[in-house]
């Protein structure tokens, strides 16, 4: 069942199906709910920041177009992250840790709670975390996704830390967000007090309240101010300003499941207002009321945003 599910995370990600095909793909998934978890495991494999999607995927069939032996290629690899993780470890991220996290989302889920030292977590779509606490600090492992934290001191002075494959935040207490973005990059926003930022290779940076930056393993990017709207995602909302349409549905595309694309020729159309991540089927028929847009169904797992014709 799991090949079954890697050969139609290939074919819909890299051909054009059509409608004939989406109605078999449909047919396919909702015949058990052991057909839908294979599914959904396939899927975790093409997550940004995805190896196998973004860099081999594209890769090995963009070689003369997908040949059958490219193809076996890449069905291998997805496989190889779907039932063989130890297989997987030359990948620099492995999807099939986040199953196993302490805490996790769902595509479209966001969760909030209440840690043992009463720092309030909340966690946006598709989001994994693990934790641990111990007598000499209070420790965050984010494996995927996006995260608001709010903090205090803690009473036996413990320092929080989050730590992630590019480095690690640290704060003796504030309110600040933490995103893992594509590209092996990390985005830190700091909305009340300060935190430290320390890269894989040593690098370091203090952004203040009101301040964000991006980090990689090599080091800090550029301080900025906060986005306007960084932590809406809390209360199910989209704040786009000036935003370019390919980007709004990028961003709208973490909160459903399936394909969710903007046609080249509208992906600089200029978006401005607020969004709903939790009915993105309403956030879409907004956008082609206010846009000279229309959103295309080929099924409820492949949507398009074109040209209104």
């Amino acid at each position: 069942m799991l090949e079954e599910a890697a050969d139609w995370a290939i074919t819909l990600r890299y051909d054009d199906p059509d409608e004939a095909l989406l109605q078999l793909f449909d047919r396919w998934r909702c015949q058990s709910a052991g057909h839908s978890a294979a599914w959904e495991r396939a899927q975790e494999m093409f997550r940004p920041p995805d190896p196998v999607a973004a860099v081999i995927g594209k890769a090995v069939l963009r070689r003369d177009g997908p040949s059958t032996s490219r193809r076996m290629l890449l069905r291998g690899l997805v496989l190889t992250g779907l039932v063989a993780p130890a297989g997987a470890l030359a990948l620099r991220k492995q999807p099939w840790r986040s199953w196993f996290a302490d805490l996790r989302t769902g595509v479209g889920e966001r969760r909030a709670l209440t840690l043992p030292d009463s720092t309030e977590l909340a966690l946006n779509t598709a989001t994994a975390v693990n934790l641990t606490f111990s007598g000499a600090e209070r420790r965050l492992r984010i494996l995927e996704g996006e995260i608001l934290v709010s903090t205090v001191p803690d009473p036996a002075a413990r320092p929080f830390l989050v730590e992630t494959q590019e480095g690690e935040v640290q704060t003796a207490g504030a309110r600040f967000g933490l995103r893992c973005l594509a590209d092996a990059r990390i985005r830190v926003s700091v909305f009340e007090h300060s935190v430290g930022v320390v890269t894989a290779r040593g690098g370091g940076a203090t952004l203040q309240a009101g301040e964000q930056a991006e980090f990689t393993g090599v080091g800090i990017g550029e301080t900025r101010s906060v986005e306007d709207g960084a932590a809406l995602w809390r209360q199910g909302m989209l704040l786009a300003q000036d935003m370019r349409l390919a980007e709004v549905i990028d961003e709208l595309s973490r909160y459903r499941h399936g394909l969710l694309r903007c046609d080249p020729a509208v992906a600089g159309l200029r978006v401005s207002g607020a969004l709903s991540l939790t009915d993105i089927d309403s956030a879409l028929e907004l956008l082609a009321q206010t846009l000279p847009v229309q959103v295309v169904r080929r099924s409820d797992l492949w949507v398009t945003v074109t040209a209104r014709s």
